[in-house]
């Protein structure tokens, strides 16, 4: 039996409630985009605050809908539907039937995708001269020019978009290469929170149906190296420990937006079902993770404390991105409030990882405000959003189907 102590009732509780506001603010903008503008930053005249969203009727009537059959299932108001459901939620799959699944499933991803390869990004994305200029000059970061010093002082982005350029003949093969192995991880981490082979299959088309992930799946200006160490490092905390700094310093060093989400990290490791010592010792790992960017950031003339200027209108503005970058996410839009719920409810009955992925996804929300609060530099654009679809994705296997620790050992 799981043993549920106050404090854990407590922790649930205060992240749920954050959650649920950093969701409904996020929500507002898909119902009212111009709400929050309107009262900040320089164009707030002249807009109508109240206008109606084109996603708004999804966004309310899957609500409805989705609230309403929670409400019957957990009050137990239809004992056939509760019934159904439940089967549903206790399904499961064998090994080998969630690995020929998987195949299937990225067989079919590769052969939609693999086209994409031959396309020239230099006509797709003006930023691309950037990248073409940074690989050129790396690893210098002092040429004066603040872009391409930003750039090449990720050091390891460039390090392996140089080789997928120099050695394979195509800078979009390792951003490719890179999304592939995310959709596996992002199965592998459902898998290994929930329990549920199923889980970890539904996580994997959910994420495979983003059309946001999918529209960033193969570019070298916006890859996602960032977004797989950064998941590595997540599910290093199941399987090595003493791997998880080292993956969170690789994804810094790919992209600097990452660097608070070892808040995230830590926050995941006290929450795990591990002993004292383990927590103790992977916490020591992230302090000296943490040193370890510091040290590095200084040591390579870092251009971050020239770019720093908080402005609060820039964070405001920045809530209502999410409206506009994720507009063509349907399915997140229309569920990611009902999965909120959801993981609460399963965090009541004892797994802490619930609370986790309802953290996960309250700072992945704000992550863009603070940065743009924090400095003007950069402009949040959709693939930043690719972090919050792979937590989601995870999320809505956990919520389907209960989760069982001894599932996994029945189905051997």
């Amino acid at each position: 039996m799981i043993k549920i102590t106050r404090n854990d009732i407590i922790v649930t509780h205060i992240v749920f409630a954050f959650a649920v506001i950093m969701v409904s603010i996020s929500l507002i903008s898909v119902i009212f985009p111009a709400l929050i503008s309107s009262h900040y930053g320089s164009i707030s005249t002249g807009i109508e605050p109240f206008t109606i969203g084109n996603n708004a009727v999804l966004l309310i009537a899957s609500n409805t809908v989705l609230f309403s059959l929670g409400y019957v299932y957990y009050k137990k108001k239809s004992g056939t539907f509760s019934t159904l459901i439940d089967k549903v939620r206790n399904f499961e799959i064998s090994k080998k039937v969630s690995i020929i699944a998987s195949l299937i499933i990225l067989i079919v991803y590769i052969s939609f995708t693999v086209s994409e390869l031959s396309i020239d990004e230099s006509e797709q994305f003006p930023d691309y001269v950037v990248l073409k200029i940074g690989l050129e000059t790396f690893p210098e970061t002092s040429s004066g020019d603040m872009i391409v010093d930003e750039q090449n002082s990720r050091f390891v982005r460039m390090i392996l978009l140089g080789f997928s350029q120099e050695y394979l003949q195509n800078i979009k093969i390792i951003p490719f290469v890179t999304s592939i192995v995310l959709v596996l991880v992002t199965g592998l981490v459902a898998v290994s929170i929930s329990g549920k082979r199923i889980a970890g299959i539904i996580a994997i088309i959910v994420l495979l149906q983003g059309y946001t992930f999918l529209e960033y799946d193969t570019i070298a200006v916006y890859e996602n190296l960032w977004v797989l160490f950064f998941l590595l490092s997540v599910y290093a905390i199941h399987k090595r420990w003493y791997l998880s700094g080292f993956w969170y310093i690789l994804s810094v060093f790919t992209k600097a937006f990452a660097t608070p989400f070892l808040a995230l990290n830590v926050f995941y490791a006290l929450r795990s079902e591990h002993t004292r010592s383990f927590k103790t010792k992977i916490l020591l790992s992230y302090l000296l993770s943490a040193l370890i960017v510091i040290g590095l950031f200084y040591a390579g003339n870092s251009i971050y404390d020239d770019i720093v200027q908080f402005d609060f209108n820039r964070f405001a503005n920045s809530l209502s991105d999410f409206s506009s970058q994720m507009r063509f996410d349907y399915f997140l839009l229309a569920t990611i409030l009902p999965v909120t719920f959801g993981l609460f409810f399963i965090a009541r009955n004892g797994l802490k990882q619930a609370d986790s992925l309802l953290f996960f996804i309250t700072g992945l929300l704000l992550a863009g405000p603070l940065v743009a609060f924090a400095t003007e530099f950069y402009v949040i654009l959709p693939y930043r959003f690719v972090p919050l679809l792979v937590f989601f994705s995870i999320s809505v296997g956990l919520v389907i189907f209960k989760t069982s620790k001894s599932s996994l050992k029945s189905q051997q």
